[in-house]
């Protein structure tokens, strides 16, 4: 069965606009509240990020489980990371985040995470999708569920992610610039690094409801690279509006972006000896990175864009390594989901131990120029993917690269848009063949 409202990450839309009203936020609490909470005194957490809207769908969702007899506990604004890790602290039966991620104010979404922690399978999400079309039935008025709210959640976490850094490592001597995307790391994430012993600045870190994402964050690190010049800080580390994504900016201000960051704690895991099975990437991870890790002796294989396929491959493989070049990295020797604030510490470990700075670090990958396009569409991105002319199109300039590079078209699992990915040694032919690509997509939207 297609799933209909459920995408790669949870369900997302516009504000006021089907899914993400509050009619529909309300069925969907009651539905997976039937699905998810089918033991008795059965409890969900809900989390969000820093966006207006988020208080609308907060009460709508805990009505909606309510009616479904299930208990809800209120976490407020919490990286969604955050959220996985106190399900699973807590024994609840599922938590929810209400978050767009990296998308603009006006965006937002619901994501779900199981009992475990772990995104819910095509499965569960479809029988939520069933419940959604039936009228609600609602429990016994002495059956309703009760909400309450967990003042204490943000330190908990913090003190979970200071336990994925090396216990007897410290960060005094290290300046950080840390751009909290005015999202929902504005609080954990300077106190974690600055609890650990660093010298922190914060930027995006004055969330008024509306600023989450813009121009700051892993989206926009424009502001960040100036800030480390500024301030001459060893490193900068960006997040997005709900933290579960990290890029970084070295002290002489070039971007780091997840290819780089899966290397180097690839390569500190090797040396550590903690590495098991395969490193797992995308269909987006540069081709660079793929020769690097060879040359290391390490495996390397590629899952469809979207973390949720790189946690399905990284268990399928025995792995505990992977990410998106985005910057979702996941590292299931310390966290069972993506945390930007975990990878970040990651790689401050790896800086730590060392004695070294990124580019340093990262002297042993030489990535081939990369060039990404998105084109918005009104409508029918993956239909447009396979159109015919469009179809032509790729083959004929894959023809031309050869061997000396590769292209990737697909459709947004998130936005309405058309992602129009060529890398090549070269990058000016990356760039010419990335522009005729998206001309031709442009054409036919």
């Amino acid at each position: 069965m297609t799933r209909q409202y459920f995408g790669t990450d949870g369900i997302r839309g516009t504000v006021g606009q089907t899914p993400m009203t509050p009619e529909f936020a309300l069925k969907l609490g009651w539905a997976a509240g039937r699905v998810l909470g089918r033991v008795p005194g059965a409890r969900v957490l809900i989390g969000k990020d820093t966006r207006r809207s988020g208080y609308m769908f907060e009460s709508a969702l805990e009505a909606g489980f309510a009616a479904a007899g299930v208990e809800t506990d209120l976490l407020g604004p919490l990286p969604t990371p955050g959220v996985a890790y106190l399900t699973r602290a807590l024994r609840c039966q599922a938590g929810v985040v209400i978050s767009a991620s990296h998308n603009p104010h006006y965006d937002n979404g619901v994501k779900f995470f199981g009992a475990d922690g772990g995104k819910l399978s095509d499965a569960v999400e479809l029988q939520i999708e069933a419940l959604l079309d039936q009228p609600m039935q609602i429990v016994a008025a002495e059956q309703l569920g009760r909400a309450r709210r967990i003042d204490d959640a943000a330190g908990r976490y913090i003190e979970f992610c200071k336990s994925s850094f090396p216990g007897e490592a410290t960060l005094a001597g290290l300046k950080i610039v840390v751009d909290c995307a005015n999202g929902a790391a504005y609080k954990t994430a300077p106190a974690v690094f600055a609890e650990l012993g660093a010298q922190v600045i914060t930027i995006g870190d004055r969330p008024d409801g509306f600023n989450i994402n813009r121009d700051c964050g892993s989206t926009h690190l424009e502001l960040l690279k100036a800030a480390v010049l500024e301030h001459r800080a060893d490193v900068g580390v960006a997040l997005d509006g709900d933290a579960d994504r990290c890029l970084m900016v070295s002290a002489s201000g070039r971007e780091i972006d997840g290819d780089d960051i899966l290397y180097l704690i690839a390569r500190q895991r090797l040396a550590a000896g903690s590495l098991r099975g395969p490193v797992v990437g995308t269909q987006m991870s540069n081709l660079g990175l793929e020769q690097a890790l060879r040359a290391l002796g390490l495996e390397f294989e590629r899952a469809k864009v979207g973390d949720r396929y790189v946690m399905e491959l990284l268990k399928a493989k025995g792995g505990v390594l992977g990410g998106e070049t985005s910057g979702h990295t996941i590292c299931l020797d310390r966290t069972g989901t993506g945390d930007g604030t975990v990878t970040a510490l990651q790689v401050l470990a790896a800086m730590v131990e060392a004695g070294q700075g990124l580019e340093q670090l990262l002297a042993g990958l030489r990535k081939f120029p990369q060039v990404l396009i998105n084109v918005r569409v009104a409508g029918g991105a993956k239909a447009l993917v396979e159109h015919a002319s469009l179809v032509a199109e790729v083959a004929a300039v894959e023809s031309e690269l050869g061997a000396r590079g590769r292209v990737l078209l697909r459709a947004s699992g998130t936005e309405p848009l058309v992602r129009v990915m060529v890398e090549a040694d070269e990058a000016a032919l990356s760039q010419r063949m990335a522009e005729r690509i998206a001309e031709r997509v442009r054409a036919l939207a």
